[in-house]
C-alpha cells in the first residue's frame, strides 16, 4: 500500500491512513461503495468540507482528496476550546446532516444502523476528525463509520468530545457550570435542543457501544491501547 513518498498521517487507530501529495489513500471494504455515495452526496448538496472521491485502480484502496488545514489531537491545543470552535463544528454537523436526509440510506454500512434513521450519521464527529483552519471548523474526514440514525446520536458524541461532557485527562479543567453553557452554546449552533436527561442517555448509551467496538477492535488488530480507550468510555458511562 505505501509508496515512497507517502506520509503516514496522524491517527488511523482502526488502519492506516497515507498522504500521497494531494490525495489520501486508505483500506477499503465492503462499507466503501455506500461511504462513496454518502460523499458524492454531500458534494452536489454544496457542502464543500469532506473529502472528494477519486478513481483507484485498486479495489482494496479508496483515494480520496486531501482537506488542507489542521486536524488536532490529544492532548488538545488551546484554540480547540474557543467558542468558534464549538459554533463552527454545530454549524457545520447541522448543514451535513440536513444534506442527508435526501441520501438514499443503502449499505452495508461498518456501523450499526440506528433509529430513527433521521440522517446519514459521521458517527465519530470529534475534533481529532475535524478540519480546522484558525479555531473554524471547516471539514470533517473519515467517513469510514458512517450510517443511518437519529441526529443525536451525532451530536452526543460532538458533546461528549468537545464540550466536553469527558472525564479526567480530556476535560481540561472546565467547571460544570461551564461545560453547561458549552453545551447550551453548541445545541443553539446546530439548531435545536435537547432535553438534558435523554441527551445524556445517549451519550452513555454512544460510550457502551464505542467501548464494546474498541474491544473487538483491540483483538482484532492486536492494539491493546484501544483496549484502554475502552475502558475509558466505561468509566465517562458510569459517570454520567
Amino acid at each position: 500500500m505505501t509508496n515512497e513518498g507517502d506520509e503516514v498521517l496522524d491517527g488511523g487507530n482502526m488502519g492506516p491512513v497515507l498522504r500521497r501529495g494531494d490525495t489520501v489513500v486508505r483500506q477499503a471494504g465492503e462499507w466503501t461503495p455506500a461511504v462513496h455515495r454518502l460523499l458524492r452526496h454531500l458534494d452536489a448538496a454544496g457542502i464543500r468540507g469532506v473529502p472528494g472521491v477519486l478513481t483507484s485502480t485498486n479495489p482494496k484502496q479508496e483515494v480520496l482528496t486531501f482537506l488542507d488545514g489542521d486536524v488536532p489531537g490529544y492532548p488538545m491545543p488551546a484554540w480547540v476550546w474557543n467558542e468558534a470552535s464549538l459554533r463552527s463544528a454545530g454549524s457545520l454537523l447541522r448543514q451535513m446532516h440536513d444534506a442527508t436526509t435526501e441520501c438514499p440510506p443503502q449499505g452495508p454500512w461498518r456501523s450499526p444502523v440506528h433509529e430513527p434513521a433521521e440522517v446519514i450519521c459521521h458517527n465519530d464527529f470529534a475534533p481529532y476528525n475535524l478540519v480546522f483552519r484558525g479555531s473554524e471548523v471547516v471539514g470533517v474526514i473519515d467517513w469510514d463509520y458512517a450510517s443511518p440514525g437519529p441526529r443525536v446520536w451525532d451530536l452526543a458524541y460532538l458533546a461528549y468530545r468537545l464540550v466536553p461532557l469527558s472525564s479526567g485527562d480530556h476535560a481540561d479543567g472546565f467547571t460544570e457550570r461551564e461545560r453547561q453553557l458549552r453545551l447550551d452554546l453548541l445545541m443553539d449552533a446546530y439548531g435545536t435542543r435537547f432535553e438534558p436527561a435523554p441527551f445524556r442517555r445517549v451519550v452513555r448509551n454512544r460510550l457502551t457501544e464505542l467501548a464494546e467496538l474498541s474491544d473487538e477492535m483491540a483483538a482484532a488488530l492486536s492494539k491493546p491501547e484501544l483496549a484502554e480507550h475502552a475502558m475509558f468510555y466505561r468509566a465517562d458511562a458510569r459517570e454520567l
